[in-house]
């Protein structure tokens, strides 16, 4: 028998009622007789002396989860603890990290105070040692007794000691506070969704994320609505994310600097984003009142100068705080990046000419609701693409100093280890190894400005590759790879690592300036931004209007396909002001991106409309490809994305039309299972690949319809319209060498450049009118708009455009 259970008296009336209510308990009277409800530990027997019989009702093992009241944190906890594979490796990674502070602390203490680097330089002798050539100065003799540290410490190692230790017991409270967090998170994985930690690596996060759904279904977690979809979890975890990226994405965040002698840059680190973020949403004097809701003031337009005032003196006062405690700060950062990077340079030198995704390009290539690890899986299958666009470009001038400054550190490090080799003693020479050290340095550096003398000069293919995996680019780099200008300004989305490690350490200098100087007269336009831009869901709160996704709204003419075009015109809006659409077709990518990874999600009214709009052109124009191939944005996608190379489509020329080569198989190989990973909780989208959203889906459907047709010799040629994922994969190909999620990315990738190919025709248009875009004739679409015009027969026409959860938005006039 359970341990929870419920007892229920009623009078007896010849029959047995079930009674009882919720997990509370409560009463209730029935007819002129009183029923009663109490429960019972110990004693399960009936009442004999009274006419009553009992009913046990068994209490569900999930009922401590309702009503939870903070879903943010629940939902964000939950997030981590399957991303981080369970309680054991969070707390593993905790302890680490405090006894890793620790050790910086006490060993930077040790180097300053109980060294004595004369000795250890031999600039001097211990007092007891007797000089003799044959003896050598060991580590103990350079080392102070505990007396000799303690009469070393100056009161500003002191002040950093209490510094450091006050900073360690904060963190030592919160990772305590953390572990009974997640000891919570802990029995709800494994007693509401039942999922064991074991288990966690081999389960994707939709599969947790269907789960919870349930359980809300079940336990009401959150009582203002029945169901939760996939967009209110994603809202409740990237409230506060998809904030910052609306931000960034309208510049109402400076992160643009004109640096003299340099030009501008762009700066963004750890720490400046982490003040942004404490002063803009989570902190005690933050807009928000609490997690989820913003101040009733922030959307009063006439408190809108009150406002920014006290907004601009928080951000003085955080700017004046951080130029208080930079020295601490910069002294920690230099230690840590010290202790980081020196093995690693010792180990492989070069390794600090490598590149990696700068923060600021990881928020300007982030989707709205796009969570960390679809993210970097993302971002990832851009890398190889971006290093190679990046390698190809190489100054000559520098590329002639490299190489014969590399020709004589070579041969001086040569001869230095053939000595060294003949005989040990030559490392004994005073700077013999500082020397080789030096000079193996400086062989690495000027590798890195030394082209490969196998790379092919192809800068637009390669933008191309990576337009398609990282979706964001601006307009005005397309057709201009090739200019300095254009990959200067890549450079700051994909920098150098030692940059990178040069932005670090100089945060705690530059954060405050741009506190004091940059951030706080923008504290008006976050006002405004707050209040033009916030809108209510219900059972979810306060959130970004950019992150509803909503086309009608926020989504742009230049980037809609041209069968919505006649009904943005017809209905004109907000939507036709600049002010109210997204820079680069966030918007439009974004919900085309969280269709395709949450394929269970019904889209609304509108969101439905653009989809079905963008599949049905990019059907038009697949079966137009024969006779429009040098207008038509569908053969222009296809050739980048086969230019790729790694995509899987393996697309040439027009040749295409005749013998594809995915029937062939010879492309075989481009399907390597570089998306594989050891484990399922990293993968980006459904295990069981796209459904809806994207194009290759709707191309994919045309096969119903027809399957060859003939040439016009009248030989049988492949068709258009048999282009699916059963083609594209070749016939002879093993299913299991592809995951789905590669279907998913190659989806996501043709229907990102066939958007850009439809915005730079809408661009190109617009360039010779004053007018906005007007829907194209012919082949491409037929008159009208798509939300009169579904595409297929059994959809009903969309003329309406409600919002069913978003109630009373706050938008005003920007």
């Amino acid at each position: 028998m359970p341990q929870n259970f419920q007892t229920t008296y009623q009078p007896f009336t010849g029959g047995l009622e079930e009674g009882g209510g919720g997990g509370g308990g409560g009463s209730s009277s029935s007819g002129g007789g009183g029923a009663f409800m109490e429960e019972r530990d110990e004693d399960l027997s009936p009442d004999t002396h009274t006419s009553m019989v009992f009913h046990v009702v068994p209490k569900s093992s999930k009922s401590r989860w309702n009503h939870i009241e903070d879903l943010d944190s629940f939902f964000s906890r939950v997030y981590r603890y399957h991303q981080n594979h369970g309680l054991l490796c969070m707390m593993l990674q905790q302890v680490f990290e405090l006894a890793q502070f620790i050790f910086i602390i006490v060993f930077t203490v040790f180097l300053f105070s109980c060294v004595d680097y004369d000795i250890l330089f031999r600039n001097k002798y211990p007092p007891d040692f007797k000089y003799n050539e044959t003896d050598k100065i060991t580590l103990p003799d350079a080392l102070r007794t505990y007396a000799q540290c303690r009469g070393h410490f100056s009161w500003q190692l002191v002040v950093a000691i209490l510094a450091a230790s006050v900073f360690w017991l904060m963190r030592f409270g919160h990772a305590c506070y953390t572990f009974f967090q997640f000891w919570e998170i802990k029995q709800f994985f494994n007693n509401a969704l039942g999922i064991q930690d074991q288990d966690l690596g081999n389960i994707t996060w939709e599969e947790v994320e269907q789960r919870v759904m349930e359980v809300q279904v079940e336990e009401r977690m959150c009582i203002h609505k029945e169901v939760l979809t996939e967009l209110d979890i994603y809202h409740r975890i990237l409230r506060f994310t998809n904030y910052f990226i609306a931000m960034v994405n309208k510049n109402i965040i400076p992160l643009k600097l004109d640096v003299p002698f340099v030009g501008e840059v762009v700066f963004l680190t750890k720490g400046l984003r982490m003040n942004i973020e404490m002063l803009l949403f989570w902190g005690p004097w933050a807009p928000f009142r609490n997690i989820w809701h913003l101040h009733d003031e922030y959307k009063r337009p006439e408190k809108r100068h009150e406002l920014a005032e006290r907004l601009n003196q928080q951000f003085l006062y955080s700017g004046i705080a951080n130029l208080v405690f930079f020295p601490l700060v910069l002294l920690f950062q230099i230690m840590y990046s010290f202790f980081y990077y020196a093995e690693m340079i010792k180990r492989e030198p070069g390794s600090l000419g490598s590149r990696r995704w700068s923060h600021y390009g990881e928020v300007y290539l982030r989707h709205f609701n796009e969570l960390d690890h679809e993210m970097s899986a993302r971002l990832n299958r851009g890398y190889k693409a971006a290093s190679q666009y990046m390698n190809i470009f190489s100054s000559p001038l520098m590329a002639v100093v490299a190489r014969h400054v590399a020709f004589v550190c070579g041969a001086v490090l040569a001869v230095l280890a053939a000595l060294s080799v003949y005989d040990e003693d030559v490392l004994q020479v005073e700077h013999v190894l500082t020397f080789m050290t030096i000079l193996g340095a400086l062989l690495a550096g000027c590798r890195v400005f030394i082209p490969d003398e196998n790379l092919v000069f192809c800068p637009e293919m390669l933008m191309r590759r990576v337009l398609a995996e990282v979706h964001y680019l601006p307009d005005h780099w397309r057709e201009k790879a090739h200019t300095s200008r254009v990959r200067r300004e890549f450079s700051q989305l994909f920098q150098y690592r030692v940059v990178h490690m040069l932005e670090e350490l100089v945060s705690p200098i530059v954060t405050p300036l741009i506190l004091i100087f940059r951030l706080r007269f923008k504290a008006l336009d976050i006002v405004d931004f707050y209040r033009n831009f916030t809108v209510e869901v219900v059972g979810v709160g306060d959130v970004c209007s950019f992150a509803q996704m909503d086309i009608r709204r926020h989504g742009s003419p230049t980037w809609q396909p041209d069968l919505l075009l006649d009904d943005i015109v017809s209905q004109p809006g907000d939507s036709q002001k600049p002010e109210m659409a997204t820079d680069g077709g966030k918007t439009e990518l974004s919900l085309l991106h969280f269709t395709m990874t949450n394929p269970k999600w019904k889209p609304p009214q509108e969101s439905t409309a653009f989809i079905n709009a963008l599949r049905t052109q990019a059907q038009r124009d697949m079966n137009a490809l024969p006779t429009l191939q040098e207008e038509n944005a569908l053969f222009s996608s296809l050739n980048s994305l086969s230019c790729g190379g790694g995509l899987g489509l393996g697309l040439g020329t027009t040749s295409m039309l005749q013998q594809p080569p995915w029937m062939t198989g010879q492309h075989q190989s481009i399907w390597s299972p570089r998306g594989l990973r050891g484990r399922l909780s990293q993968v980006e989208g459904s295990r069981h690949g796209p459904t809806t959203g994207g194009i290759l889906s709707s191309i994919q459907q045309s096969n119903i319809e027809s399957s060859m047709t003939s040439g016009p010799a009248g030989d049988p040629v492949m068709a258009p319209s048999t282009l699916s994922p059963s083609c594209i994969m070749g016939p002879s190909l093993a299913p299991p060498s592809v995951l789905p999620q590669d279907l998913t990315a190659v989806d996501m990738s043709l229907s990102t450049l066939y958007l850009h190919e439809l915005h730079q025709r809408h661009r190109h248009r617009t360039s010779y009118s004053d007018v906005p875009p007007q829907p194209s004739s012919g082949p491409q679409g037929p008159p009208g708009g798509a939300f009169l015009s579904p595409p297929h027969p059994q959809e009903p026409p969309v003329v309406s455009f409600q919002r069913s959860q978003e109630k009373t938005p706050l938008l005003g006039e920007p």
